[in-house]
């Protein structure tokens, strides 16, 4: 036989349902701007009908409902958009990297521009030509030096720039493993918490979207992939488990784990030289300790990471390394390494030929003097960092070779010969010319720049549609929530109202029945 009260318990559990429904709708609008917030939705089941199966069991022509119950909360998620999402985090945070890297460069370089090394160069060439028209004259000599001055000058602070740039590079990669050993440790201390409660029927959906913007992040730097892992115990049918975070070698099929539960592993990014402690870790104070390896440890292993198994166009950390400097069989590579060799090796010809050659020539005295018109301050070879004028010169403008013959002080046709190298192929480099090689220089940073640039915002153009899409299916929208809000409200009026039906039914039963003729 029924219940008498079994309405009252069915409205009773409709209550509670559209109370939590209502709940979770409030929720989901506090944390209508909340960064990684997932919209939640009470997924609602009718409960057991009545009667249950058994040999006592009353006959009914079919099972009668008795009400609603919250089955489970759950986030709205879409790990097929997840994944995609962080691919191309991925190359976001390549391009994003690199292009900031390369136009900091292009602020040092600075082409075209009245005072960068290609107008210090084209000044130095005319102070030579003024000097071939009027040898004696000593303003003109003086003009010619102080340019050559102001030549050496520029290769010294470009130098400088590019190296103090490329150490602060050095240094925001040791930034950068910090902050990935941060994100491995925050991500295993959320899979320790999801442990715990999981199990015990709970499905903490705000733990988990902490843990994806965590993982969000760190794809950012490296390319991870994550597998989850059922908690056990009375667990939820919809709950997430913890995850492991994996990273894969480029070209093995190889897998790293980074994080396993509870636990996590710590990485070290290190480069050739050691310091006095025995560290390898780049911090970005020694220039020469360009990329080695990274050093995974933890996780009862150990594992080196070179730098062929890092995913080409892939994370942060790799086009910082890209940047940086990297180890190579064929010596240091990288973006800064090569545009300072290539700026050495431009200052160490230019001057190799040009001390040669004025070796040739008759100062204003009459006599070849021998001495190097470029040379350092230390006796060092020549390079872009130490390049300056002899100081002989910068005493004595007349010992400036301008004559081709001794003893002929207005013959400046040896001023002009000087003058004319700016238009002589160097088999040094590569048949190129001096102000050629470094326009050489500056096209390929300006191509390389573009090409920076260009990918940068393909990648942000597809990482705003790839995060409309995610947001499509886990954002909060108010106007929905708003909806959903009086549904709610309204359904649990309803259910209120049938409560005081059911009341109002009891109470003609228990004070309206038995009373005939009173």
């Amino acid at each position: 036989m029924r219940s008498t009260f079994m309405g009252l318990e069915a409205s009773k559990r409709g209550l509670f349902t559209q109370q939590t429904a209502l709940y979770t709708t409030g929720h989901n609008i506090s944390n209508a701007n909340t960064l990684g917030y997932s919209r939640q939705r009470v997924n609602m089941q009718a409960t057991q009908g009545f009667p249950q199966a058994g040999l006592n069991q009353p006959n009914y022509p079919g099972h009668l409902g008795t009400g609603v119950e919250a089955g489970s909360i759950q986030r709205m998620r879409d790990e097929f958009v997840d994944r995609q999402f962080r691919q191309e985090t991925n190359k976001l945070g390549y391009w994003e990297s690199r292009s900031n890297a390369i136009s900091q460069m292009e602020d040092i370089m600075d082409e075209p521009s009245q005072y960068g090394l290609n107008a210090a160069l084209e000044q130095f060439w005319k102070g030579l030509q003024d000097v071939s028209t009027n040898p004696e004259n000593a303003a003109s000599r003086k003009v010619a030096i102080s340019r050559a001055d102001h030549l050496a000058e520029s290769f010294r602070y470009m130098d400088k720039q590019i190296k103090t740039i490329q150490g602060n590079i050095g240094n925001e990669i040791n930034v950068a493993t910090n902050r990935i050993n941060s994100l491995l440790k925050q991500i295993a201390a959320i899979n320790k918490q999801v442990q715990e409660v999981e199990p015990n029927g709970h499905v903490p959906n705000d733990l988990y979207d902490a843990r994806d913007v965590l993982i969000d992040e760190l794809n950012n730097y490296i390319p991870v992939s994550i597998k989850r892992v059922e908690s056990g115990g009375n667990a939820s049918a919809v709950a997430e488990g913890s995850v492991t975070v994996v990273f894969k070698p480029y070209g093995t099929d190889k897998e790293i784990e980074l994080v396993n539960g509870r636990d996590f592993a710590t990485i070290e990014v290190n480069g050739t030289v050691a310091d006095p402690s025995g560290s390898k870790q780049i911090n970005g104070n020694d220039l020469s300790n360009v990329f080695s390896s990274i050093q995974v440890s933890g996780l009862g292993t150990s594992e080196t990471i070179t730098y062929d198994q890092l995913e080409p166009g892939k994370g942060k950390m790799l086009s910082l390394i890209d940047s940086y400097g990297y180890d190579s069989p064929g010596g240091p590579k990288g973006y800064y390494v090569e545009t300072l060799a290539d700026l050495n090796k431009l200052a160490v010809k230019f001057a190799e030929a040009f001390n040669k050659m004025h070796k040739q020539g008759y100062d204003l005295t009459g006599v070849q003097n021998g001495l190097d018109f470029f040379t350092t301050e230390d006796g060092l070879p020549i390079t872009a960092g130490n390049i300056k004028v002899n100081d002989e010169f910068l005493k004595d403008p007349s010992k400036l070779a301008a004559s081709d013959a001794a003893n002929e002080e207005g013959n400046g046709k040896f001023a002009l010969e000087l003058a004319n190298l700016q238009s002589k192929s160097q088999a040094d480099l590569d048949g190129a010319t001096f102000n050629s090689f470094y326009q050489g220089m500056i096209g390929k940073l300006g191509t390389d720049g573009e090409e920076a640039y260009r990918l940068n915002m393909t990648s942000q153009k597809l990482l705003v549609t790839l995060s409309g899409n995610r947001a499509s299916a886990s954002s909060v929208s108010l106007d929905e929530e708003m909806t959903n809000m009086i549904t709610f409200q309204q359904a649990y009026n309803a259910n209120a109202r049938m409560i005081t039906v059911v009341d109002e039914t009891l109470d003609k039963i228990i004070n309206g029945m038995g009373r005939v003729g009173l």
